[in-house]
C-alpha cells in the first residue's frame, strides 16, 4: 500500500552510529601505585623489612630497652637491616574482537569498529586493575578478588560491621587503620581507602543518618582521579572491583609498584576484502613493595 504525506515509511531517519554509554565505571587503581618499566619478564627484587631499626639481643629479638640512647664515650650500638629476596613474573593481559566484516563496518547502524576498540581497551585495563588489587589484598591466584592477608596489617571491624547501625563504627575502623600504618613509621596524610559501593553506602549512612553530620563535600578536582571525598584523612575511592566485606587502606606510591613490560598497545589485523580484527594487549606485574603500608578492615558486612 502506498504511503501518503506524514506516514512513517517515507519519513527520513537520523541514525546515531555512536553507541550511547551511560557513565561507565573507569579502572583507576593503577593511578594510586608507583609505576616503572621492566626490561625482563622475570623480576628479582628485595623487600626491605619495614619499621624502625633498633638494637637486638643475643637471640635476634628487639631489645626491650633500646641501646641507641647511650652515654658519652661509649661505642655506638650496632643495628642492622634485613631484606627478603622475591621473584615476580610478568602477567599478560590480552583480548581481541571477533572478525568485523567490511560490510558491517560500512552499513551497520552502530559504529562497530570504534565501539570494539573502546570496550576491548576497557576490558584489558580492568583486568590489570584487578591484578593490582589482588596483589594488595594478597589474594590467591585462583580467587583473585578474595582477600587473604598474610603480611599486610589487618583489623576486624568494630562489633557487628558497617551495616549494623547500633554497634558498627566505620570511622573508628578507618582511624584504627591509620594508627596501625603510622605505627610502622609511615606518614598517613595521603592514605587511600578503596572500597566496594556497599561499604561506601554504609559509610555515608553512618556519617549522615547515625551521626547526623552534613554530607562530606566532594571536590571536583579530586573526583577526576577517582577520589570521591576525604574522611578522617582517608581519600575514599569506590570501585565495583573492590570486594565487599573488606576495606583496603594503603599508602599510594609506596605500598605497591606496577612494573610494565609492554605498554597498552592496540593492533588491527586486516584480512583483505574480508574484514578486520582488533587486538589489545599489555604486560606487567604488580609488586607488594611494603606490606606495612597496607591495612585491611575485615568483616565489614555481618
Amino acid at each position: 500500500m502506498a504511503d501518503t504525506i506524514g506516514q512513517a515509511l517515507i519519513r527520513g531517519i537520523d541514525i546515531n552510529k555512536t553507541a550511547v554509554v551511560f557513565g561507565e565505571e573507569e579502572s583507576i587503581l593503577i593511578n594510586f601505585v608507583s609505576k616503572s618499566t621492566t626490561s625482563a619478564r622475570e623480576m628479582r627484587w628485595y623487600q626491605k623489612t619495614a619499621g624502625f631499626l633498633d638494637t637486638i639481643d643475643a637471640t635476634g629479638a628487639t631489645e626491650a630497652l633500646s641501646q641507641i640512647q647511650t652515654t658519652h664515650g661509649t661505642i655506638p650500638a650496632k643495628v642492622k637491616q634485613t631484606w627478603t629476596r622475591q621473584t615476580s613474573y610478568v602477567k599478560i593481559f590480552k583480548a581481541e574482537s571477533e572478525m568485523i566484516s567490511l560490510e558491517d563496518m560500512k552499513d551497520n547502524d552502530v559504529d562497530i569498529f570504534n565501539t570494539h576498540v573502546k570496550d576491548l581497551v576497557r576490558a584489558v585495563v580492568n583486568q590489570r586493575d584487578i591484578r593490582i588489587y589482588s596483589v594488595l589484598i594478597e589474594a590467591a591466584a585462583a580467587t583473585p578478588t578474595t582477600p587473604a592477608p598474610n603480611l599486610t596489617l589487618t583489623t576486624a571491624s568494630t562489633q557487628d560491621g558497617w551495616n549494623d547501625l547500633v554497634t558498627g563504627n566505620p570511622i573508628l575502623d578507618l582511624m584504627i587503620g591509620n594508627r596501625k600504618i603510622r605505627a610502622q613509621g609511615n606518614k598517613t596524610q595521603d592514605i587511600v581507602a578503596y572500597m566496594n559501593p556497599i561499604e561506601h553506602q554504609h559509610l555515608m549512612n553512618y556519617i549522615i543518618t547515625v551521626k547526623g553530620s552534613s554530607i562530606p563535600a566532594m571536590s571536583s578536582d579530586l573526583a577526576k582521579s577517582g577520589v570521591l571525598m576525604e574522611v578522617v584523612g582517608n581519600k575514599i575511592v569506590v570501585s565495583q572491583n573492590a570486594t565487599t566485606d573488606n576495606v583496603l587502606q594503603f599508602i599510594p606510591q609506596g605500598a605497591c609498584q606496577y612494573r610494565e613490560f609492554m605498554p597498552l598497545t592496540t593492533a588491527v589485523i586486516e584480512e583483505p576484502l574480508v574484514g578486520k580484527t582488533i587486538r589489545v594487549a599489555t604486560e606487567g606485574e604488580a609488586i607488594l613493595v611494603d606490606p606495612n603500608k597496607v591495612h585491611q578492615i575485615t568483616d565489614t558486612i555481618v
